[in-house]
């Protein structure tokens, strides 16, 4: 099994992270990473089953909201480079907490698939660490 592990601290109260992020088709605080989402099926981007797809090429679909801790879960379904060849069950995690220091918030996002293929962490990771750094810039 694969992963990756990033995380950050945010000088912004839990409550407004969570607030900005928790919506599954509202990327706009990562304006420097996604340049476009497009909303696919029904779903509202707070309802489990929401779709989306990021840059024209990751497809994504929301797995879990939970409000009162926070997290949120969804799959990547389909992607591009190593992500388009014979990962399975690609999940990414994104959980915000208030920092230990009670100043501002922890925000931890994971991922895990299977295969174990460092190509695909080598590919993800710093587009993860992308995201928390426009997180970052656009909500202190």
């Amino acid at each position: 099994m694969g992963e990756t592990y990033q995380s950050i601290v945010i000088s912004a109260a839990a409550d407004k992270v969570w607030e900005s992020i928790s919506d599954f088709h509202d990327l706009g605080w990562a304006p420097n990473v996604v340049t476009s989402v497009d909303v696919v099926g029904e779903a509202a981007g707070n309802e489990i089953g929401a779709g989306r797809v990021l840059n024209g090429v990751f497809k994504e679909t929301l797995l879990s909201v939970d409000n009162d801790q926070r997290i949120l879960t969804y799959s990547i379904d389909e992607g591009p480079g190593p992500l388009a060849e014979d990962v399975r069950n690609y999940v990414g995690k994104v959980a915000v907490k208030p920092s230990d220091d009670g100043a501002g918030t922890f925000v931890e996002w994971t991922s895990s698939w299977e295969e174990n293929d460092e190509a695909v962490h080598d590919f993800c990771h710093p587009i993860y660490l992308a995201l928390l750094d426009d997180m970052k810039a656009s909500l202190e």
